[in-house]
């Protein structure tokens, strides 16, 4: 038997075929030697390689005629042209040659000259070979005519179409592709027709279809008439694909982290997820990140785990597929996808297959049936992870998309699930020292302020709202003696816990200086000192961090019930606001200080009679301050609003904060009212009395009088012991006038001023002292005592409760 003949089923190889003497070849360097010479280029000319190499190139040229060269070669990468060589008998050939200058090996140059040998016109079995590569071109081409009928196609163009060639023949593209995109192929068709010019049109992806570029070009014959057209089509699904993965990567990067918001960062990542990217996505994070949470655990978290929703997005409006609200805790298995991916530490990509749902409905029956209703069929779950702890989870999937998850997708959402999740450890980060800052902050600053005598009052604290965190704003109402008030407004120059701690260092320091009773200025003074040395101690340590007091402002005022008077100071801090009773409002125009912290400068005061039923407000600058509003004009509108009658100074802070701030402020807002009361004249009594000792018992008279007149016998035995003491006191150790006051309001004060500027202090009498005993006995027959300096001298002071309704 014959054995079969088996060549054309065996692949053809190159070596069978290419022939190194089908084409001339020679090498030429830069000086135009000749430095190769094929057997081609030996067949051509006749020459050896031996009796050219080495040799100038120019000795090949028929007469030296270099007519057909351009000017300059070097300046050339390719030259094209015929020139006239001599063969090896002498002869004459013109010969086309195509030259290129190319780099060499060694770095040096070239020409790289070739010339084709035997027949170029196209040869009769040209057709067949034509015809093969049109029908198996890796392109998609299709053929059409004056009618846009088709007339050819290849086998690319039935594999995408499905349908063969001679199902299509005489068929117009509308009518192959019955849908949008077959007409508008086809517009396109009868637009290049009629033109005579190309149309290049793009078809995007929809609904499982590839994304195209179709080339549209009309046929012409050879009198230019347009023939037809023919249809080239490239599937670019894959570049399509990255491009749009690329932009959604881009725009992630653009939306994700808006905010120092946990939540809202969150919602922000599934915004970006769904529904270009999935069908579906949603972040669960652990309990643990929150506020008051112990942080992130480090590493993977294996095992069943409970999750937080906090975000979630579908594509389908109403989010009918999604099963957990936002805010609620579930239980994830070890089989789910979240309890896997953060048991790996990595993202996982899964086929939601039948099995998957089964084991969902022994744990979640209402999760299975979402997942079988919806068809969700593929998704991605990626651990929230950020320097090198475990935050959550992020989840994405699709249902209506039919095409499954592929490792790019995996890639990308990795890729925004890393960066959303330096975004939301960002804001956790935030928010607990925000959170501690503000606890801080409070527990600090007066959760209501005293009722007093002297004044009504009413405050409101806001919190800045914005990235740079708590302020150092703060606000006090202190008792002085002799029913006096001190009101006081500072703000702390920076943000954040330290800023708070310092606004409660300088609360506690101003308490202190106030309770030794020093004038405003004065005040002021020793505050400055207190900061500026708090400074320098803080950032005394090389390279440490600046932990105190780097600057603050401060507006401190005394008010006086008996003479109305208010004597007012301040360090660099926004003026007051005085609302007389008629309801007119003025900024007072106080010395400016400059701010606490500079040192060595003076602080001045001013005193003002205030009528009774005025209204001080004093404030920070957050509450005219904001980078949307100029200054002037929001003093101006508050200056207006406080000229507004009020049920309630309550009302009226409301009103003026609601106005003036309507959201969350960029600065701390602390806003201070007071409404001044006065002292009637009745419920004071004042006595001069000589600088002799004899004029105790009458001091102790006076004193018995006025208690009986005011109803307070049960107290007259206590305060007789107290005027006398003090009384004695003044007339043994200091020098006159003396003068004795009694103040009768919620309690009984009594005081006794003199000429004096020595303080007393209490210590322990001796058995065999005469003396000593006085002071200690004073301090423990009244609520408290105390020593303030005036210009003229000193006043010695006792409080008493009083028994009854108004204790």
């Amino acid at each position: 038997m014959r054995r079969p003949d088996t060549t054309r089923d065996r692949p053809v190889r190159s070596a069978d075929l290419f022939d190194e003497a089908a084409t001339a070849r020679a090498t030429i360097d830069e000086r135009g030697i000749v430095t190769g010479w094929s057997e081609g280029a030996r067949r051509l000319l006749g020459h050896p390689s031996a009796a050219v190499v080495g040799r100038p190139a120019a000795l090949l040229l028929a007469d030296g005629a270099v007519a057909d060269l351009p000017g300059s070669l070097e300046r050339l990468g390719r030259w094209s042209g015929k020139l006239t060589l001599l063969r090896h008998d002498g002869s004459a050939l013109r010969v086309g040659l195509l030259a290129h200058h190319r780099t060499t090996a060694d770095g040096g140059a070239e020409w790289l000259v070739v010339s084709p040998l035997g027949r170029t016109e196209p040869a009769t079995d040209d057709d067949g070979l034509i015809r093969a590569a049109f029908a198996q071109g890796p392109c998609t081409t299709a053929v059409f005519d004056q009618r846009l009928l088709l007339r050819w196609a290849n086998a690319d163009m039935e594999r995408v179409v499905g349908l063969g060639q001679d199902q299509m023949r005489g068929l117009r593209m509308s009518e192959i592709v019955a849908d949008g995109r077959g007409t508008e192929i086809e517009r396109q068709m009868r637009e290049a027709l009629e033109t005579g010019r190309p149309q290049r049109m793009s078809l995007l992806p929809s609904r499982g279809k590839a994304a195209w570029t179709t080339l549209l070009a009309p046929v012409r014959g050879a009198d230019g008439r347009v023939l037809g057209v023919v249809l080239s089509g490239h599937d670019v699904t894959v570049r399509y694909e990255a491009q749009r993965r690329l932009a959604l990567l881009n725009e992630a990067g653009v939306r994700i982290g808006t905010t120092l918001d946990v939540a809202r960062t969150a919602q922000e990542l599934t915004d970006v997820a769904a529904p270009g990217f999935a069908d579906f996505a949603v972040v669960d994070l652990l309990p643990s990140i929150h506020p008051g949470g112990d942080g992130p655990p480090p590493g993977p978290v294996p095992g069943t785990v409970v999750l937080r929703r906090v975000a979630a997005r579908s594509a389908l409006e109403g989010r009918p597929d999604v099963v957990i609200e936002l805010g609620k805790l579930a239980v994830y298995p070890e089989h789910s996808p979240a309890a896997e991916c953060l048991a790996a530490g990595r993202g996982l990509l899964l086929e939601v297959t039948p099995e998957a749902i089964a084991r969902w409905e022994e744990d979640d029956p209402a999760r299975a049936a979402r997942l079988r209703e919806f068809g969700f069929h593929s998704t991605i779950a990626v651990p929230l992870r950020a320097r090198g702890a475990t935050l959550g989870v992020a989840a994405f999937a699709r249902h209506r998309s039919p095409e499954p998850f592929g490792e790019d997708d995996l890639l990308f959402a990795e890729e925004i699930t890393a960066r959303a999740a330096v975004c939301i450890d960002n804001a956790h980060r935030y928010t607990r020292q925000r959170e501690a800052a503000l606890a801080l902050q409070r527990s600090l600053l007066p959760r209501s302020l005293p009722r007093h005598a002297a004044v009504e009052t009413a405050f409101r604290y806001l919190p800045a709202g914005s990235r740079a965190g708590i302020g150092g704003d703060w606000f006090d109402v202190i008792p002085l003696s002799g029913a006096r008030v001190a009101l006081v407004v500072g703000d702390v120059v920076g943000h954040g816990v330290q800023a708070s701690a310092a606004m409660g260092r300088l609360r506690t320091a101003v308490r202190t200086l106030a309770d030794v009773d020093l004038p405003p200025d004065e005040l002021l003074t020793h505050l400055d000192d207190l900061v500026t040395r708090v400074s320098a101690e803080a950032g005394g340590e090389p390279g440490g961090e600046v932990t105190g007091v780097t600057g603050a402002t401060c507006l401190y005022a005394v008010y006086d019930p008996v003479s109305r008077r208010c004597s007012l100071a301040r360090a660099g801090h926004p003026q007051p606001v005085l609302t007389r009773p008629d309801g007119t409002a003025e900024y007072l125009d106080l010395p400016s200080g400059p701010p606490l912290g500079l040192g060595s400068l003076p602080f001045e005061s001013r005193e003002v009679q205030l009528a009774e039923g005025s209204v001080l407000s004093l404030y920070t600058n957050g509450l005219i301050q904001a980078p949307d509003r100029d200054v002037d004009e929001a003093a101006e509108a508050l200056r207006a609003l406080l000229t507004r009658p009020a049920e309630s100074l309550d009302e009226l802070c409301g009103t003026v904060l609601g106005t003036l701030v309507p959201g969350r402020p960029a600065d701390d807002v602390a806003l201070l009212m007071a409404r001044t009361r006065a002292l009637d004249a009745s419920q004071v009594a004042t006595w001069d009395l000589p600088s002799d000792p004899a004029v105790v018992a009458r001091a102790r008279k006076y004193a018995t009088d006025q208690l009986l007149a005011w109803g307070l016998d049960e107290v007259v035995f206590t305060t007789e012991l107290v005027v006398s003491e003090l009384v004695t006191n003044a007339i043994r150790h200091a020098q006159g006038p003396v003068q004795l006051r009694l103040i009768h309001d919620r309690s009984l004060i009594c005081e006794v001023s003199d000429g004096g500027d020595t303080a007393p202090h209490l210590r322990r009498a001796r058995v065999f002292d005469e003396g000593g005993r006085g002071l200690l006995l004073v301090a423990q027959l009244t609520r408290r005592w105390g020593t303030r300096h005036g210009p003229t001298g000193k006043t010695i002071w006792a409080e008493q409760g009083l028994p009854g309704p108004s204790e």
